[in-house]
């Protein structure tokens, strides 16, 4: 199995998973237990799922980096972490960047089921 970059947004959702795994003791939010687990688990699955998609492009693993960006998004509130600025921001910025770069990833590939290309 070799490594083919088929989508720019794979490798930028790989930085942006592995950013949410360290994102707790860079920005100093490492005492809110829940928002610590949070960007841990979550960074991990959308790394590893970037990851995949570096070998092979399937459209269960966008669809799955979609659904975890749209959870990081809300995270703070379902686990009650909203107060904390920085923890909150970070999950809602890099959750939304990766639904989007997920997203784009979906609409884009023919082979995925792409709905919308420049190419006809």
């Amino acid at each position: 199995m070799t490594m083919k970059v088929k989508h720019w947004q794979d490798p930028a959702n790989l930085v942006l998973g592995l950013w949410m795994v360290v994102s707790p003791w860079a920005l100093a939010y490492q005492a809110e237990t829940n928002a610590v687990w949070s960007a841990v688990i979550a960074g991990a699955l959308v790394a590893a799922l970037a990851l995949f998609e570096l070998f092979q492009v399937k459209a269960w693993e966008e669809w799955g980096n979609m659904a975890l960006g749209l959870w990081m998004v809300i995270s703070p509130w379902v686990l009650g972490f909203a107060t904390s600025a920085g923890a909150m921001w970070n999950a809602v910025i890099v959750g939304l960047a990766v639904a989007a770069l997920a997203l784009w990833a979906l609409a884009t590939d023919r082979d995925i089921g792409g709905w919308w290309s420049h190419a006809a």
